[in-house]
Parts: structure tokens; C-alpha cells; sequence
């Protein structure tokens, strides 16, 4: 069974800087696409960023394209997501997932959605 361990949220403010983790066990992720999503209270979880399985290709929602970068270690099983210059509206609950083909949407990730991490930015 897919399970997804993000960690590295937290408290930061407007400007600033945070950088996430999202440990994957239960089978190698290594041929496997990744992403990034989020979820504000009261709306919808929303794709942040994707990355395919050898880390050469990156999409990113238009909202976070140039502050946000996501890379993964596959010896580590592990996806990242670098998040600079962030601003209040980031505010959410950031979860990752695991796709069979790039780009990894809402839709196509099938793993079980773990219990994200927060994220906070204060004004």
C-alpha cells in the first residue's frame, strides 16, 4: 500500500521561505511521476506542482511558476517542494502524490492522500 509522509510546513511570513518533504514508501517511486497539491479551507484541492520520474520535467500552476521549485532524490524515495517569496493566498494544507505518467493531476494521482502539512503565511 502507497503511503505519503509530507512534513516541513509551518509558520512563516509573507516573503518568506519554506521548503517541504514528502517521504513515499510501500513500493520505489523511481518510475513514477510526482506532485504537489493544495488545499485551502473551503475550497477545493488544487495542483501546485509535478514532476516526472527522472526529475527532467517540471509544471507548475501559473500562481506559484517562479517561486515555487519541486525536485525529488529517488535513492531517497523523497519529492521536494522549495517555496520562496510566498504570500498569504499560499495558506493551505500541502499534500503530494504519486502518478503512473507525467503530469500527476487531482484526478490521475493514486495514492491515499496523507494528512498533509501545513502551511501558514502571515501578512
Amino acid at each position: 500500500q502507497v503511503q505519503l509522509v509530507e512534513s516541513g510546513g509551518g509558520l512563516v511570513q509573507a516573503g518568506g521561505s519554506l521548503r517541504l518533504s514528502c517521504a513515499a514508501s510501500g513500493r520505489t517511486f523511481s518510475s513514477d511521476a510526482m506532485g504537489w497539491f493544495r488545499q485551502a479551507p473551503g475550497k477545493e484541492r488544487e495542483f501546485v506542482a509535478t514532476i516526472s520520474w527522472n526529475g527532467v520535467a517540471t509544471g507548475y500552476a501559473d500562481s506559484v511558476k517562479g517561486r515555487f521549485t519541486i525536485s525529488r532524490d529517488n535513492q531517497k524515495n523523497t519529492v521536494y517542494l522549495q517555496m520562496n517569496s510566498l504570500k498569504p493566498e499560499d495558506t493551505a494544507v500541502y499534500y503530494c502524490n504519486v502518478g503512473r505518467t507525467y503530469p500527476v493531476t487531482v484526478a490521475t494521482a493514486f495514492g491515499s492522500w496523507g494528512q498533509g502539512t501545513q502551511v501558514t503565511v502571515s501578512s
